[in-house]
Order: C-alpha cells, then sequence, then structure tokens
C-alpha cells in the first residue's frame, strides 16, 4: 500500500510516524512546499524504520509523486494557536484545501483512491474536499470524533476504575466546540452505563457528566496552552483509521463524511462501519431528546460555517 501525507509540520510529522508504526504501508510519500522540511522528515523517519518496519519513504515537492498512492491524507494548513478555535481557521484553511484538492486528484486514480482529511475545521474542510474530488462520500473521511471519541473513554475510565476497551461511549457531531457526548447509548462490558455505576457503586451526577464533557471540548485548548499544538493524538487516530481501511476492519469510528444531498448535506461525525472501502454504513444510535437537540444544532453550526466559504 502506498500512502501520501500532505503537509509534513507538526501534525502531519506525527502522522507520518504513526502510520509507519503501523507497517501497514510498502511506500510513504511525504509532501511539503518546504522541500527541505519534507526531506528532513522523510530522512529522520528512514532511520527510525531500521528498528521497525521496512518502509520506502520519500519526499517530494511535486505533486507527481503522489501518483499510485492508495491513501491520501491531508494534513497541510494552519494550525490553532493558543486562544484560537478551530473555525478560526476557516478561511486560512479553504485556501489550503482548495488549492491541494484538485492537484492531488489530478494525479491519482479517482476510482480506488480514499481521502483522509485532519485540517481544520474538520467537518467543513471534508465537505469543501469532497466538492473538489468529486469523489463518492464514502471515501472522502474525515478524523472527526475520534479523538474526542479516544479523551471521553480515557476519562471515564479513569473515573469508573475500567479498561478504555470495555468502554462503548461515543462523542458525536462536529469536531469543535459544539459536539455531543452521547450518554444516552454508552455501555460497558455490555451494560448500559447507569447500570454499571450502579453495579459498580461509581456515580456519575450531573454535575461530573457535565465536567467530563467539558474536558472533552476543552483538552486541545488545554494540550496547546501547555505545548503549541496537538499532535500524537491526532496522529495515533489517523494510523487506527489507516489500519481499519487497510485491513478492511469493519470496525465502528466516528468519523466525519457527508451525509445527505444538496443544501440538506452534512459532514459530522457518526458511528459508522470503516473498510476497505472507505465507510461502508452510518448507524444512528438512540439518543435522548437533549442529544438529538445538540446534534441538530451541531449540524447546523457546521453548515453554517460552510455556507460562509
Amino acid at each position: 500500500m502506498k500512502i501520501a501525507i500532505i503537509g509534513i509540520g507538526s501534525v502531519g510529522a506525527a502522522v507520518a510516524t504513526a502510520v509507519a508504526g503501523t507497517g501497514l504501508a510498502r511506500e510513504m510519500v511525504l509532501f511539503d512546499r518546504d522541500g527541505l522540511r519534507a526531506r528532513a522528515a522523510a530522512e529522520d523517519l528512514g532511520h527510525a524504520a531500521a528498528f521497525s518496519y521496512d518502509v520506502k519513504i520519500t519526499a517530494v515537492n511535486n505533486y507527481r509523486g503522489v501518483r499510485g498512492s492508495d491513501i491520501v491524507i491531508i494534513a497541510a494548513g494552519a494550525n490553532q494557536k493558543p486562544g484560537e478555535t478551530r473555525t478560526d481557521l476557516l478561511h486560512k484553511n479553504v485556501a489550503v484545501i482548495s488549492d491541494i484538492i484538485p492537484r492531488v486528484m489530478a494525479n491519482v486514480d479517482a476510482a480506488h483512491v480514499k481521502l483522509i482529511v485532519v485540517t481544520n475545521p474538520l467537518d467543513v474542510m471534508v465537505m469543501l474536499a469532497r466538492r473538489l474530488a468529486k469523489l463518492p462520500a464514502a471515501r472522502v473521511i474525515g478524523t472527526g470524533t475520534m479523538l474526542d471519541t479516544a479523551r471521553l473513554r480515557t476519562i471515564l475510565a479513569r473515573q469508573l476504575s475500567v479498561s478504555t476497551q470495555s468502554i462503548n461511549a461515543y462523542v458525536l457531531g462536529e469536531h469543535g466546540d459544539s459536539s455531543v457526548v452521547a450518554w444516552a447509548p454508552a455501555c460497558i462490558g455490555g451494560v448500559a452505563l447507569d447500570d454499571f455505576c450502579r453495579q459498580t457503586k461509581h456515580p456519575l451526577t450531573a454535575a461530573t457528566r457535565q465536567t467530563i464533557e467539558y474536558r472533552v471540548r476543552n483538552a486541545a485548548y488545554e494540550i496547546i496552552r501547555g505545548r503549541g499544538a496537538t499532535w500524537d493524538g491526532i496522529g495515533a487516530a489517523v494510523a487506527d483509521l489507516v489500519r481499519c481501511i487497510a485491513n478492511d476492519e469493519r470496525r465502528i469510528l466516528t468519523v466525519s463524511m457527508s451525509d445527505g444531498a444538496g443544501r440538506g448535506a452534512v459532514a459530522m461525525s457518526l458511528p459508522r462501519i470503516v473498510g476497505g472501502a472507505g465507510v461502508l454504513a452510518t448507524l444512528r444510535p438512540k439518543l435522548s431528546a437533549a442529544e438529538g437537540a445538540a446534534l441538530r444544532r451541531s449540524a447546523g453550526i457546521i453548515r453554517k460555517n460552510y455556507d460562509a466559504i
């Protein structure tokens, strides 16, 4: 499998490291307008590969280098700075994506390629990338709330003294400030969350849930404040998505994909079955009335931001 990564800043470099660590790529191409940065990243990652998987890693600053790619990961664009929201990046990154996608599509096989979008504001960029690429929605996939969901499960695991692997709980909607924690369908080990809390005597009060929601939505801001950017989490999320596609695993991931048609179309995160062909099916969990209303509000915000471009 040949995988191309567009944009080798802090996020793109972390994505490259994580994807290389899956051992699934026979060839990786690192594209950046700054050829020196791309070459340095390819050289460094090539040295690291000597300790793990044998993968051919090359650096390019010409889009011809992405030819033959099975998956193209779009990690280019302005990153959040302290105090910025993802939406603050909207117009900066519209220009970036509008330049990249046509150039990528001119050099890949449109019948088979899958695009993975990482650039923020994620859901709007998925919609824009799909429109420009003219690909089926199932093959233009945003990492969506995969990382938000991982944050939720991590916090719950610590709160409830149970492994994250046993927690089945999702964050839905926008990868942003209007994301929705779906408490109603959450379960642990096949036991409904409320029942689990009663049985294990780990209560989750309304106040505790609000605190958890706040921590999930603000995790990125806290990391950016202390570190300048987030990269390890999103790198791992992209690698997991690549693994799911490459191995046709058909796992359920909260990825972002354009749903609907015409003015009603919007990209947001829902539980989706992901496999070798991209998104294979979308699931609609049973939400509470309040959660359903919040999800519709989130979709409306995404659509409003898309219309603004």
